[in-house]
């Protein structure tokens, strides 16, 4: 594609539950529309474990503010948030990568203890439940011989995604593709799956209710600031930091 200057002066790349979604009425009522009314300056992502289907039902019920675009099962698909379609031109590879990784995978561990089948199908990665106390070493590296990645958040989840594919390497394509510079871009999320966008070295912001897990981790990235405030709040209290708050009225 030809590259065209953009006029966007922020990228917030965030997280759903936990995140964006984390707050009261009076707060969401205050940042949503501003969102809506800076849309030709802030283009807005939405990264996240939600299938696209469940989001955009929540766009089209006024729920969340439409974005420009979500990177739904953690990075393993993309879509325009105007239409929903998917981005092709981001989307083909990681289905070539994943090449029809689900009934592998489930065949796979069909009868390995520890892990129970979430009741979603989606069509990039396999989710699972697992149990901490129960889940074998050797499960994870029959999934990691197999040619794929785990990604485990909250003592409960276990997904399985296409190797190298993740929030933060799909967002990093994104930006790519739109020719952005990655100076005005800040990510957002509360847990263990979010840990990829922070790796990407963008500005992050870690909610105050993040996952003691990630908080573990990012110790050792100082280009995360880790605010105190929970959800919503906190990604605004992030947005002050690192100056990005001037558009807003708020």
């Amino acid at each position: 594609m030809t590259k065209l200057y953009t006029p966007y002066k922020l990228v917030l790349a965030t997280d759903l539950d936990g995140t964006f979604l984390e707050g009261d009425h009076q707060i969401k009522h205050a940042f949503y529309p501003e969102l809506v009314r800076l849309r030709e300056h802030i283009l807005l992502v939405y990264t996240t474990g939600r299938s696209i289907d469940v989001v955009e039902r929540f766009c089209k019920n006024g729920y969340l503010p439409s974005p420009h675009f979500i990177i739904g099962d953690h990075g393993t698909h993309i879509v325009d948030g105007v239409n929903f379609h998917p981005v092709d031109d981001l989307q083909n590879p990681i289905i070539q990568k994943w090449n029809n990784g689900n009934t592998i995978l489930k065949k796979l561990l069909e009868n390995e203890a520890g892990i129970q089948l979430q009741p979603i199908d989606p069509p990039y990665r396999v989710a699972y439940y697992y149990d901490p106390d129960v889940l074998q070493d050797h499960t994870l590296e029959k999934i990691t011989h197999a040619g794929f990645d785990v990604i485990q958040s909250c003592d409960m989840y276990l997904d399985i995604v296409p190797h190298g594919v993740n929030k933060g390497s799909t967002l990093l394509k994104l930006l790519n593709y739109l020719d952005i510079s990655h100076e005005i871009v800040v990510t957002c999320g509360d847990s263990l799956n979010d840990l990829s966008l922070f790796q990407t070295g963008l500005k992050s912001i870690a909610v105050g209710n993040s996952e003691p897990k990630l908080v573990t981790a990012i110790k050792e990235l100082n280009n995360v600031y880790h605010s105190r405030l929970p959800g919503l709040h906190g990604i605004i209290d992030g947005l002050r930091f690192y100056e990005k708050m001037q558009m807003f009225q708020l």
